[in-house]
């Protein structure tokens, strides 16, 4: 049971992200009438949404029951101080990186942005060996190897060959967007590792301890609104330029963070990681079909084949005979 929920919520994951990817990156790049939706104010709807599902789930987990509820919270958060204080760091790291999301989605293609944000599985990777004390066999080692290889690769620059219709990225923000993603995999990489650590290390429910990450990322994001973005939301508000498409993307990223923490608790983040780089050939042909802002050379597809079969590499690696303990 437990192995089909690993491969299920894996499943769940290379969907959920493909689907954020896409619709985030249509979202920053469709022209509309009036403001565009705040970044910012979409990380802050996210956490809130993520925050009231949880609320649910321990909800539902205690038999719809108020009082067990109130008694849940009060417990785990309210008089667990310093155990709550200790998702602060995760949360914070989190918040950023969810901004940063969405400024690499809007300078960057999909397709590129899902092969290079995959760098997360080397930073993950060194960070559980340091953190959690795993080791790697030699498989793994050289599907890491592979891996920011075919990286490199998809970074390698090449002169466009559009046509005169054709918009390309300009060098400036091509530059942002891939230094948005290499923070993003260093801080993806370590609060992906340090959740997983407390998650491991204690017995609570891994929707109370989303809960006390959405409460930090609710605070962390909406000082980040108003350093960043007090002026527009004097004028405009904090949810101008919402529309359905807006509030799928925040749906979806509220999502994300559920099914990273079931990922976390049935697998590991190093599988959680190679999983989502599946997606990628979902994100290249949609955008290459359908968003029409790709231009794949044999290069990226080179590099993008590398990073796909370091992750079968690495699941070869995890495909050891188990011995069964249940029959005696």
């Amino acid at each position: 049971m437990c192995s089909r929920l690993k491969y299920v919520s894996l499943g769940v994951l290379v969907l959920q992200t493909t689907s954020l990817v896409l619709t985030m990156r249509y979202s920053r790049t469709l022209l509309g009438e009036g403001p565009r939706y705040l970044a910012s104010s979409a990380v802050v709807s996210a956490e809130l949404l993520k925050i009231l599902t949880c609320l649910l789930l321990v909800f539902y987990d205690h038999s719809f029951s108020v009082r067990a509820l109130n008694r849940v919270l009060n417990e785990e958060i309210l008089n667990k101080p310093m155990e709550t204080l200790k998702l602060a760091i995760p949360s914070g790291i989190y918040t950023l990186q969810n901004n940063l999301l969405y400024v690499a989605l809007s300078n960057l293609d999909a397709a590129t942005y899902q092969v290079t944000y995959q760098l997360k599985i080397l930073t993950t990777a060194l960070f559980s060996v340091s953190m959690l004390g795993k080791r790697l066999g030699l498989y793994q080692w050289l599907s890491l190897l592979i891996l920011m290889t075919g990286i490199a690769l998809v970074q390698w620059p090449t002169e466009s060959l559009g046509g005169p219709s054709s918009k390309p990225l300009s060098a400036g923000s091509q530059l942002v967007g891939v230094i948005a993603v290499l923070i993003a995999c260093f801080s993806s990489g370590f609060a992906g590792v340090y959740f997983e650590k407390i998650l491991k290390e204690t017995k609570q429910s891994v929707w109370v301890r989303n809960i006390q990450l959405g409460l930090f990322g609710l605070v962390f994001g909406l000082i980040g609104v108003f350093v960043y973005d007090g002026e527009r939301v004097r004028e405009s508000g904090v949810f101008q330029g919402y529309n359905s498409l807006t509030w799928t993307v925040v749906a979806l990223q509220a999502l994300g963070g559920l099914v990273i923490a079931a990922v976390i608790k049935y697998a590991d983040n190093i599988l959680k990681g190679f999983a989502t780089s599946l997606s990628i050939i979902l994100s290249t042909l949609i955008s290459y079909f359908w968003l029409k802002d790709f231009d794949p050379t044999s290069v990226f597809f080179l590099g993008a084949m590398l990073v796909i079969a370091a992750t079968f590499l690495y699941g070869y690696e995890g495909k050891r005979p188990a011995i069964n303990h249940s029959k005696v």
